[in-house]
């Protein structure tokens, strides 16, 4: 096997923690998932309801939101200590959930269903507050940008942060004295410079969207996309078209430059993204006859516009923006954004899968992480959408340092180098399930046909189902099983019902108290 391209200083930081003393030393990081699913009534059509009173509000339920439609549900756990804590709380929401949704389904992909036309994916609503209308607006103005059917793809975040001893452990063989936020907020930055140059694998590996709707790609040209069964297009080697130039990858942003060489960097690049008018933008209206079409015609019109793999996430205070929050106390965790919504698991996700990215953080962390130049950049993205286009495509070649490389091999040096990350997160538990994670996906560079992605696309042509019927029937397939499933904690359905109560009381106070002018209220938002 070739060299690992991570190199010696990578495997004496693996070594510093194994000697270090410190047991456990990975084990016990904080671990959360957002997860996105669309609506869809018993036929398979984006629900045109309004989100179910009985899951509270979607401005101020912690648990149950929206994200760019009114029916693209957000479900959003705490973060546990352990995956499989999380993956119950997150299978405890979808029972929850169902049990208000009637005749609806959740849709089972991250692709949508069958839309022919941008006005049926309704907006999503937060009611008349301040901070409501901002959301809508926001929401307004992505759809006028970059049209409303790219926001009904859906997905699932993994956020993370490391336990407070691996911080100490580091800093001592970095050869740092202070253990504060500056000294964590440089090594989540090495983080994700790593991420961006081997989260292509990711899409490999966990990648389940190689076919859409035709009516996905209805009036584009040059999409390149090919027939696999009336009413769906296909790329055959594709992994992950929803992390393509198809979807999240697309071209409106493509010029956009976001650094992450440095706390100070990112921070820059998004205040200028949101503060440098884009004269596209501005000819789109901003409030138009008293109408707000966007907030700003800005190239940006908040941080969160800016779509990338992974971000560094501090929790905000209220009204305050992520980058006002990362200036002030530091990067706290990082949301790893590029799973796919598994039409193989009830709950889109799993455990191999969340064992799997802990372990690659670990990883990205730890391995020697230099500044990223333009010329990088460009490499690595084009890496991410080669794989996610092309990545089961046999001897398939990326770019590594100027150079060509094997897919595949390389892939493989990078499984092998995750190898002392994944015993360090099993200490103490005789199942080694990191270990076991890992192995699983060694299987899929060995078999590229029991990838995801390969697997989803074996089912179509072993059932001749349009991509649409095997979502419709997967969704039909996971609501039987949730409205069917035994509930283990009631305690928690309650609390779940409490907090839906709670959140229309809070949302009516929101509204009812005294509030400026909504655009006095944006000028206040977007100052310094």
């Amino acid at each position: 096997m070739p060299a690992s391209p991570l190199g010696r200083a990578y495997d004496q930081a693996i070594a510093s923690l194994v000697n270090s003393g410190e047991r456990g030393v990975l084990v016990g990081g904080r671990k959360g998932v957002e997860k996105e699913s669309l609506r869809v009534d018993e036929q398979g059509n984006i629900a045109q309801t309004p989100h179910p009173h009985a899951l509270g509000s979607a401005l101020t339920n912690g648990d149950i939101t929206t994200d760019y439609s009114e029916s693209l549900i957000e479900l959003v756990t705490p973060t546990f200590l352990t995956s499989w804590e999380l993956l119950q709380y997150l299978t405890d929401l979808h029972q929850f959930v169902y049990r208000s949704l009637g005749d609806e389904l959740l849709w089972a992909t991250s692709m949508p269903c069958d839309i022919r036309a941008d006005k049926d994916i309704p907006i999503a609503r937060y009611g008349s507050s301040n901070v409501g209308r901002m959301k809508t607006v926001y929401r307004n103005g992505l759809g006028l940008r970059y049209g409303r059917l790219m926001q009904a793809i859906a997905g699932v975040h993994f956020n993370y942060s490391f336990p407070e001893q691996f911080w100490a452990v580091l800093a001592d063989y970095r050869g740092e004295r202070k253990v504060g936020s500056d000294f964590i907020s440089a090594e989540y930055f090495g983080l994700l410079r790593n991420y961006r140059r081997y989260g292509w694998i990711v899409h490999y590996l966990f990648g389940v969207s190689p076919a859409v709707a035709e009516s996905f790609v209805a009036g584009r040209s040059g999409h390149g996309l090919e027939v696999l069964a009336p009413g769906t297009l296909y790329a055959p080697y594709a992994t992950s078209l929803r992390m393509s130039d198809l979807g999240y990858r697309n071209k409106a942003q493509a010029e956009l430059s976001v650094s992450v060489n440095g706390l100070d960097d990112y921070v820059r690049d998004l205040g200028a993204a949101i503060s440098t008018p884009s004269p596209e933008y501005a000819a789109l209206g901003v409030e138009v006859d008293g109408e707000w079409r966007q907030l700003n015609a800005n190239i940006l019109q908040i941080e969160n516009e800016y779509y990338s793999f992974i971000r560094p996430k501090r929790v905000a205070r209220s009204g305050e923006r992520p980058t006002k929050a990362l200036r002030r106390a530091g990067v706290e965790y990082v949301e790893m954004r590029s799973l796919d919504v598994s039409a193989l698991d009830p709950v889109g996700v799993n455990q191999n899968k969340l064992r799997f990215l802990e372990t690659f953080a670990a990883l990205c962390t730890l391995a020697p992480s230099a500044k990223i130049d333009d010329s990088e950049q460009a490499e690595l993205d084009r890496n991410h959408v080669t794989v996610a286009r092309a990545g089961r495509q046999p001897g398939l070649v990326l770019m590594r340092e100027g150079r060509p490389v094997d897919m595949k091999s390389w892939a493989a040096e990078i499984l092998t180098a995750m190898e002392g990350a994944a015993e360090l997160l099993d200490q103490g538990d005789a199942a080694r399930p990191y270990s076991t994670a890992l192995a699983a996906q060694r299987r899929k560079l060995a078999d590229v046909e029991t990838t995801p992605s390969a697997r989803l696309l074996t089912e179509m042509r072993t059932t001749g189902e349009s991509f649409v019927d095997l979502a419709l029937r997967m969704s039909r397939i996971y609501k039987q099983y949730f409205t069917e499933l035994e509930v283990e904690n009631e305690a928690r359905f309650a609390q779940f019902t409490t907090e839906a109560t709670q959140s229309v009381a809070e949302q009516e106070a929101l509204e009812k108290a005294p509030a400026a002018p909504f655009a006095e209220y944006l000028a206040t938002y977007f100052s310094d």
